[in-house]
């Protein structure tokens, strides 16, 4: 391993033991990989742990970047929430996990970054994790009235409705949503470079 890179590891590795013995009992594990630090952290203590965060010297990770969401569906805990912060001063980053289930919420953490209300907002719309103490809890990407939650593993990809403006008839009108599997390509391996098959009307194109 190159030495800067070493050195850079056993310094993460030293700040996650830091944040360790700081959070007894809310954080629980600290694991560096890919030049990375991840935090897990206890749901219940997820405000404890973003003030340390953020408040410590030592971490002074002060700039929010983002909340999302990872559905297992096989565990017990299906949900991770996943926290990610910058520290300007150290140039370093840190990632907070937390594990939760479909039933027990998550405290909200908008009273220490103003800027994670639309990412708790679309955590809920898209997972449904619940956020408590959230002022303003409500679907964020999702039409008005849509049921279910569309990021979550077992989300159904028929039977459901889109909501659209329609010029002819001048109303909103509601139709079931088509995820048509035809004509998609997964190759991971050069996605720029298109696929192998014709789309429908390309075939003009090369007369």
């Amino acid at each position: 391993m190159d030495t800067a890179l070493h050195d850079e590891a056993a310094a993460l590795a030293g700040l996650g033991e830091h944040i360790l013995a700081g959070l007894p009992g809310k954080a629980l594990e600290a694991q560096v990989a890919n030049g990375e630090l991840t935090i897990l952290a206890e749901a219940a203590s997820i405000r404890e742990t973003i003030a340390f965060l953020r408040d410590d010297p030592e971490c002074a990770f002060i700039c929010f970047i983002d909340i999302c969401g990872v559905d297992y569906p096989a565990r017990e805990k299906r949900f991770d929430v996943v926290y990610h912060l910058l520290s300007l001063s150290t140039n370093r980053r840190v990632r907070v996990k937390v594990a939760t289930d479909e039933h027990t919420p998550v405290p909200s953490i908008i009273e220490l970054f103003p800027a994670a209300n639309w990412f708790e907002r679309e955590a809920y719309d898209l997972y449904g994790v619940v956020f408590t103490d959230h002022p303003d809890l409500r679907r964020l990407l999702t039409d008005y009235g849509f049921e279910g939650h569309p990021l979550r593993k077992d989300f159904p990809l028929t039977g459901f409705v889109e909501v659209r403006y329609d010029d002819a008839l001048g109303r909103v009108v509601y139709e079931p949503v088509k995820l048509t599997q035809e004509y998609r390509s997964f190759d991971f391996l050069s996605p720029w470079e298109g696929t192998e098959y014709v789309l429908p009307g390309d075939e003009k194109a090369k007369g």
